[in-house]
């Protein structure tokens, strides 16, 4: 092929998958827009260049194959730094091309001249400077090969001026597919025979099941080995809520109670205790060497791809334990959890209490339709009381806690789910982080609904802080601030809710609406998520 440094970096990423482009303006990367519009790739753009970066990070998440932001040069690529950091924690191929300020004036202080890939390296698999036109190609399509290699992430890579305006002629290689890294059959049997033997075992599962496409293999494994499933992240929805075998809200029960658990496709970070299970041996399985655990002795560790090790533990044909008096202890837990739950969910209460918020939104939400957390305490509530039953259902900030993913991915949930049901909570704090490209949903006719949990505090903060020195401070919002009226001025539509009784009508006309609609609950700032999780 033929053509501007443009031209072919896109033609590369177009070999890999790559069917969508996520942007902010900027002249630093005009050829790479006006390749867009002759190898008919649409452009989505938007008002914070975060919000680009966590678009396509929601493509490459949902539909595990390479996604692409491109960021103008300077602030344009400072601005997307904690979005590719999120990233990072979430092992998503985000393929991120920014400008950059030419090479041959470098140091006589041209607009945005900034050395990116310092500061870009420390979150990302990859980060380089292409400094030829004729090596575009063959750079481009390493950095992609490096995203999607185990363990996967995004990588940087920034074209000066004269690199991406220059020409040049190369050949456009054939993508090809990743390696994949057989687990060691030895530790494998080792963790099988744990589970197996093991008189009250549980499995963990997480996002990168989801990553790997491995929830039949999951699937094969707990109904061999039957043992009980919690899952965390998009592991989300690995089995139907129905199902014997799969529990939501009695984790602690079974991690108190158990004497092997195993934590698959999912760090043994803050989320799970560190990993640390009190009596109970470990089992800890990746995809990747980079993944295992540092801080904790597991019992066994195979890793490598998860679908291989999941059915080499399925096949397990040795001595075992019977499992059947620790799942009916479980679903025992599960049950009287779920009963609690339930009349949290249906309270009557003034003002109302988030958990009324899910109780309405379980009837109101389809059977694949994807949820997007982006806030504390009031998507903690949604981990709590909401149970996707189909995989890919389930999209939140993963471990970095970053606010502000809300419009990013639901802009990249919607562009590759056109059909499906996209609902955002936010808390009000998350909300006053993206809320602008309300604006790029609504031009583009990307619409979604939004749930947003009011009750005019940073909750995560407040609660914790009055509680440790018995005042709080930086911790107040403006009380029933008309988040709604924002939406609606920004080419949306939405509405205020002050009553429980009100929310299902709401919740039906947010879903009816057909553009970008924010339902805005008023709900009690004195609710306080009750968390057991660590900040370390």
């Amino acid at each position: 092929m033929e053509g501007t440094g443009g031209d072919l970096a896109l033609a590369t990423l177009r070999g890999h998958g790559v069917r969508e482009m996520f942007t902010l303006s900027g002249g630093h990367v005009f050829p790479l827009y006006d390749a867009a519009v002759k190898q008919d790739v649409p452009i989505y753009d938007v008002r914070h260049e975060q919000t680009a970066v966590f678009a396509a990070e929601a493509v490459a998440r949902l539909t595990r194959r390479p996604s692409l932001a491109v960021l103008t040069a300077g602030p344009g690529v400072t601005n997307g730094i904690s979005a590719v950091t999120t990233a990072k924690f979430n092992g998503s191929p985000v393929v991120v091309l920014a400008g950059r300020a030419a090479m041959w004036r470098w140091g006589s202080g041209s607009l945005q001249e900034l050395d990116h890939v310092p500061i870009l390296a420390p979150v990302t698999k990859h980060a380089a400077t292409v400094t030829d036109t004729a090596a575009v190609v063959s750079d481009v399509d390493g950095a992609v090969r490096a995203a999607m290699k185990h363990h996967r992430g995004p990588v940087f890579l920034d074209l000066p001026l004269e690199v991406v305006f220059s020409r040049a002629e190369s050949e456009i290689p054939e993508a090809g597919a990743a390696g994949v890294h057989e687990p060691d059959p030895d530790e494998a049997a080792k963790a099988a025979a744990l589970l197996a033997r093991a008189e009250r075992p549980v499995i963990i599962a997480g996002s990168d099941v989801y990553a790997a496409d491995a929830f039949a293999a999951l699937r094969e494994c707990v109904e061999a080995l039957r043992i009980p499933l919690y899952t965390n992240g998009m592991g989300r929805g690995a089995l139907p809520p129905a199902h014997e075998l799969a529990f939501a809200r009695s984790r602690r029960t079974a991690i108190k109670g158990a004497d092997v658990v195993a934590v698959i496709g999912t760090p043994l970070d803050f989320r799970l205790g560190f990993g640390d299970f009190g009596d109970a041996q470990v089992v800890h399985i990746v995809d990747a060497d980079t993944q295992r655990a540092t801080h904790v002795k597991p019992a066994a560790a195979p890793y490598g791809d998860l679908r291989l090790a999941l059915t080499q533990l399925a096949s397990y044909a040795g001595v075992r334990a019977d499992h059947d008096v620790w799942i009916a202890s479980l679903r025992t837990a599960e049950d009287a959890a779920a009963h609690k739950a339930g009349e949290e969910m249906s309270a009557d209460t003034d003002p109302i209490r988030p958990a009324r918020v899910y109780g309405e939104l379980r009837k109101a939400l389809d059977p694949d339709a994807i949820t997007i957390g982006d806030g504390g305490d009031f998507v903690s509530y949604a981990g709590k009381y909401l149970e996707p039953s189909r995989p890919g259902s389930w999209l939140d900030p993963g471990p970095y806690g970053c606010l502000g993913t809300g419009m990013g991915y639901a802009m990249g949930a919607r562009v590759v789910n056109p059909g499906r049901q996209i609902c955002v909570l936010l808390g009000d704090g998350a909300a006053g982080f993206s809320l602008m490209d309300v604006e790029s949903l609504a031009r583009q006719k990307l619409p979604v609904v939004m749930v947003c949990g009011n009750n005019g505090v940073w909750g995560l903060e407040k609660h914790p802080m009055k509680a440790m020195y018995g005042y709080d401070v930086a911790a107040d919002l403006q009380p029933g601030l008309r988040y709604d009226e924002v939406v609606g001025a920004l080419g949306g539509a939405g509405e205020t809710v002050e009553k429980a009784a009100d929310l299902g009508p709401a919740l039906k006309r947010a879903f009816d609406a057909g553009v970008p609609y924010l339902v805005n609950v008023l709900t009690d700032p004195a609710d306080a998520y009750p968390r057991s999780a660590n900040l370390a």
